[in-house]
């Protein structure tokens, strides 16, 4: 049975499920969320991120680890009453005052015989007579049985009970709302813009019959191996039983391109007026320095990465690179981590940064 929801990348489905977060908030709409989507997508991180975002408490039930009674919770006999009570399960939020995201992860591989049970909390925010308090919000998340995964098919007492959203990867938005917040390695992040096929081959890989695949979620894993590992060989081993031996060693012969130049700590240690030789002369070396910047960006060291930044576009020896579109994509990811982060003021103080405003409106360009 094909999931015939709208396809959207990570970045919009935690835009919707901010929005339905809010409607619930303010009392206009109750529902239960789906996130369809392959192994690695990114679907566990994105709620993650909105628990942050929202600051909420986050109950993350893994539904192939559990039993019916995990989540009905155990019985015991009340001799005052004569009747049969049972103890609320811990793992169900119950603070009134304290928002929560009640996360049913796996749900798509559960057993069939916990899907009933299952129901009650997606329809009715109820198991039994424990009812979930209004403060709660209900996400789930599963692969299809087409994402070479454990997968049993939905039926439609289930996915009736759910708003669905299909996440699938897209590279441009996983680099710039993903990739920067969680300031990945720029090796990764360089290597990825220039090849945002292989971010996700999850399809490539189950038609060839290959076991590994490159995933979201494995290119973080490679990002730590990158930061971990000093050791090339292990290095490479490593990368290359995670995202698999041809794409590890495309991502090695650029690795060592990027590995090769100067870093943001020096760049930034240099007098702004000796900078220009130390520049890369390559795209991805300079790609790869603008992630680099953009990582490097905090309240003590955002002017100097400002300034760096600037002078991209007037690096004499790169003239035959698209140095003005660079400079914007830098500003652009910069920018973006500063609102976010609370840093915006540093702009508003910065010669460099109005001097790059003042150059692209005499360009027309706003």
């Amino acid at each position: 049975m094909s999931v015939n929801a709208r396809t959207v990348s990570a970045g919009g489905a935690l835009d919707t499920l901010r929005a339905g977060w809010i409607a619930q908030k303010a009392g206009a709409l109750t529902a239960s969320w789906m996130l369809h989507g392959r192994p690695g997508v990114g679907k566990t991180e994105l709620v993650r991120s909105l628990s942050e975002e929202i600051g909420a408490t986050l109950f993350d039930i893994r539904l192939t680890t559990i039993e019916p009674q995990d989540l009905r919770g155990l019985p015991y006999y009340d001799h005052a009453t004569q009747r049969t009570v049972w103890y609320r399960p811990e793992d169900l939020p119950d603070d009134p005052d304290t928002p929560a995201i009640l996360f049913l992860d796996e749900l798509t591989a559960a057993s069939p015989y916990l899907q009933p049970t299952v129901y009650g909390l997606l329809q009715e925010r109820r198991v039994g007579r424990h009812l979930l308090p209004g403060n709660v919000f209900i996400v789930a998340a599963g692969n299809t049985v087409d994402d070479g995964a454990v997968a049993y098919e939905m039926g439609s007492a289930l996915s009736d009970r759910l708003i669905h959203l299909h996440v699938s990867a897209n590279a441009k938005d996983w680099l710039e709302t993903y990739a920067v917040d969680r300031a990945l390695h720029p090796n990764v992040t360089a290597f990825l813009r220039a090849r945002p096929d292989l971010l996700d081959t999850t399809e490539e890989s189950l038609r060839r019959g290959d076991m590994i695949a490159c995933t979201p979620r494995s290119w973080e894993r490679v990002s730590d191996i990158v930061n971990a590992i000093s050791d090339r060989h292990l290095r490479d081993t490593m990368i290359a039983g995670t995202i698999g031996t041809s794409p590890a060693a495309e991502f090695a012969r650029v690795a060592e391109e990027l590995n090769a130049m100067i870093t943001v700590d020096e760049l930034i240690a240099t007098p702004r007026a000796n900078r220009m030789p130390l520049y890369p002369d390559t795209m991805n070396g300079l790609v790869a320095l603008i992630y680099g910047l953009v990582a490097h960006a905090e309240a003590e060291t955002l002017p100097d990465v400002i300034d760096a930044m600037a002078d991209i576009r007037t690096l004499k020896s790169n003239s035959a690179l698209p140095l003005s579109e660079l400079t914007s994509f830098g500003f652009e990811l910069l920018i973006r981590k500063a609102l976010t982060s609370g840093l915006e003021e540093a702009f508003r103080g910065s010669a460099s940064y109005a001097a790059y405003v003042q150059e692209r409106q005499a360009q027309g360009v706003r």
